[in-house]
């Protein structure tokens, strides 16, 4: 069996008057995350996961921030693009585990909708989409609530 593995980073400073999205889902808040796109931290990581097991690039390079087409646009559709190309390299999902980081707001109420989310994009079942949360217990930017943070980690296997 031919399988890759890769991992992705994003992190996004909180910014007032802006929407909070997380894998996909709006999570009200005060607060949402600062960035060219609709800012989704959770799968921009997920998109370089994804990328990174194929040795495509990163997110950047097949979307950057410099290019009004992407401003605002929903990282929905920035990970159909991404999978769209794993697929046409003659690969499917085995499984993601995804970390989030943030003091708020908490997130226990919303991973179910994300994994399904998730899992709907990446035409698999919720059982191979993990999607946990935890603090950085006050310590550093994170920890003051100035931002938050998500790794990404996705296993692929050649189909066929």
């Amino acid at each position: 069996m031919n399988i890759r593995i890769g991992n992705g980073f994003d992190i996004h400073r909180l910014a007032a008057g802006r929407k909070l999205f997380l894998g996909g889902v709006e999570i009200p808040s005060e607060f949402g995350l600062d960035g060219h796109s609709d800012a989704d931290a959770l799968l921009h990581a997920l998109c370089d996961s994804l990328l990174g097991a194929l040795a495509l690039g990163d997110i950047g390079l097949h979307f950057p921030n410099t290019d009004e087409r992407y401003r605002g646009i929903d990282s929905k559709k920035l990970l159909n693009q991404v999978y769209s190309l794993v697929k046409e390299k003659g690969y499917r999902l085995v499984n993601a585990d995804i970390m989030v980081i943030c003091e708020r707001p908490k997130l226990l109420p919303y991973i179910q909708q994300m994994r399904e989310t998730i899992a709907g994009l990446l035409e698999c079942g919720t059982d191979r989409i993990s999607v946990k949360a935890t603090t950085n217990e006050k310590l550093g930017s994170l920890g003051r609530g100035e931002g938050i943070a998500v790794y990404a980690v996705s296993l692929l296997e050649q189909v066929g």
